[in-house]
């Protein structure tokens, strides 16, 4: 018998063990390591590991809007968790090996190292200036994931899930993937010529037989749909989950793991065997694992992993990824998150279309938190986008620049606060639903929603509808504009005492209205939520999602912020974007 792993739990050590008759070294069906929750790692409340990683991005070409984004929607996960009292981890990187880099560095006349180095480099000065987050960037020419990887590979190895084989089929050097013949079709070249093409990716295929390793992908299919269907939300949006188990309801063949060295130098060799190099899939996806520590002090961080993946590689990460843990012996993610793609203008970016966006050059335009509102916005997680700067435009001068920066800058200025204090609320003039006071229906009507989205924010961050978040957060912008509006505190007399703490009253509100979409506006526009947060005079201790209670002296409780002196007026919040005219708007 052979120890398997020692778990910490509240009481006691829990020891499983692996008999070595079970087939291929494997767990019995019932003590399966993703059935048995004992071995989810015991972490103590106050520590709360949460680990969001991207795609590690190939450097075959330049960053993109489609790049940009998934950083984003990571990031703002990360940021959320953080505000939340998580202790956060969040990982992007480029991965760097595989036939594609070795024919594009070949093409550029550079060293592939070199070449990745020059795009790695570009991955980061994009994120950089996105303000996107990261904690870890990975590299998969870097040593520690080398180690890694070939750590990774000797345990399926010695589990009895590789062997020596021949591989028969289609193959993109594009998409880096082995294809089913039903996921070939026939198409054209530029030249007119007959050629085949992935039915996904539209990528040019090639058929290729050579002897290489396979891995026993087959031996996982019923394991892989019971995980899926005893984790109904383990893949989201649900409409990729389902797609997943449309996939394996027919048998999944075994998958090649490996290319012959005289084919790709580019790459990991096979550990015990350098005529041989890791399959790229393979390698990449163990960067995750090399992040947190792999193979040791690695299981508090890899018990919290959450992917954010486009759909392009669901197939990747939904399959093989969780069958080669399987086989490892290591717990599953938590949970896939799966966007869909950006089309600019109806149209795939395509650098033949000209039409792929440059992320620095949108941020220069929209600045860094348009571009992040607008891709955070617009971006519906189960269905391609559209990309276009007009759109960009609308939305950021309506929600950002309209209805957000217009509410702080009227409730903030010195014609109705002239000593620029958080004003002091009255609960004479603002008094509980049904007594006498100055307030009106909808008034209570705002209120009520105000006070809910902080939860209905955390539900939608939650399920990565963060479209919806903001959505609600905007409803409720508008809402509050609407409050400020109805009851014009510009026509009230500051030195009538009763009109007074009238007015205080509708600023103090809506300075509260504003401090919540502040705090919660933070994992998406984090520079414009410090403009709105510090103008209103709170502290960074005073930003945390606990510091989300609203109105508390509507409550009869205390608000710390009353009478204290606002922030400095750092200007317009966000300064309306003009269309740039080009030369077929001037003729």
């Amino acid at each position: 018998m052979r120890y398997l792993c020692c778990i910490l739990t509240r009481a006691r050590p829990v020891i499983l063990r692996l008999s070595s008759h079970a087939p291929h070294g494997r767990l019995p069906r019932a003590y399966s390591l993703y059935h048995c929750q004992a071995l989810r790692c015991f972490c103590t409340e106050s520590s709360k590991p949460y680990y969001i990683t991207t795609p590690i991005f190939y450097v075959n070409a330049s960053p993109h809007i489609g790049h940009v984004y998934s950083a984003v929607t990571a990031d703002c996960l990360h940021r959320y968790k953080l505000l939340k009292g998580y202790s956060s981890r969040f990982a992007t990187g480029t991965d760097e090996h595989g036939l594609k880099i070795q024919q594009a560095a070949s093409s550029s006349g550079k060293d592939p190292l070199s070449f990745c180095t020059e795009v790695s480099e570009s991955f980061k000065h994009v994120f950089q200036r996105c303000s996107i987050s990261y904690t870890d960037y990975i590299r998969t020419t870097e040593r520690r994931h080398r180690l890694a990887v070939e750590h990774f590979w000797t345990v399926l190895h010695s589990k009895g899930f590789l062997y020596k084989g021949t591989y028969e089929g289609w193959y993109s050097t594009p998409d880096e993937s082995f294809l089913m013949p039903a996921q070939v079709t026939d198409s054209t070249d530029s030249e007119g010529r007959q050629i085949k093409v992935s039915t996904e990716s539209g990528h040019k295929v090639e058929w290729m037989k050579e002897d290489n390793y396979m891995f026993r992908l087959s031996d996982f299919r019923t394991e892989l749909l019971h995980w899926l269907r005893s984790n109904p939300k383990v893949i989201q949006p649900v409409k990729f989950h389902n797609l997943v188990l449309q996939w394996l309801e027919d048998d999944i063949p075994d998958l090649s793991v490996s290319r012959q060295k005289s084919r790709l130098q580019w790459g990991i060799p096979v550990p015990g065997d350098p005529e041989q190099t890791i399959y790229v899939w393979l390698d990449a996806l163990v960067n995750y694992l090399t992040v947190v520590g792999y193979p040791h002090n690695h299981s508090q961080w890899w018990t919290a992993v959450r992917h954010v993946v486009g759909k392009d590689i669901l197939k990747f990460h939904a399959i093989y990824w969780p069958a080669f843990l399987m086989a490892a012996g290591l717990p599953l993610p938590q949970t896939i998150y799966v966007h869909s793609h950006w089309t600019v203008e109806g149209k795939k970016m395509s650098k033949s279309l000209g039409n792929v966006i440059n992320p620095l050059d949108a941020a220069e335009k929209f600045t860094v938190d348009g571009l992040r509102y607008f891709l955070l916005r617009q971006g519906v997680p189960d269905s391609d986008c559209d990309y276009y700067d007009d759109k960009v435009i609308k939305m950021c001068n309506s929600e950002l620049a309209d209805a957000l920066g217009g509410l702080l800058n009227r409730c903030t200025a010195s014609s109705l606060n002239p000593t620029q204090v958080y004003p002091h609320f009255s609960n004479a003039c603002f008094p509980k639903e049904g007594l006498e006071g100055r307030s009106a229906s909808d008034d209570y009507k705002m209120l009520e929603a105000v006070s809910a989205l902080p939860d209905l924010v955390e539900q939608h961050f939650e399920n990565l509808h963060v479209y919806k978040a903001l959505e609600a957060v905007s409803a409720c912008v508008r809402l509050t504009n609407g409050f400020v509006q109805r009851h014009a505190p510009w026509k009230l007399d500051r030195k009538d005492p009763e009109e007074r703490r009238w007015l205080d009253s509708i600023l103090h509100v809506s300075l509260e209205c504003l401090r919540i979409y502040g705090i919660l506006l933070q994992p998406v526009v984090p520079g414009l939520a410090d403009k709105i947060l510090s103008r209103l005079g709170v502290t960074p201790e005073e930003r945390s999602w606990d510091s989300l209670k609203f109105l508390m002296r509507f409550e009869g409780g205390e608000c710390g912020l009353e009478g204290r002196a606002l922030g400095p007026d750092l200007g317009v919040l966000f300064s309306r974007l003009e269309r740039r005219r080009t030369s077929k708007d001037k003729s």
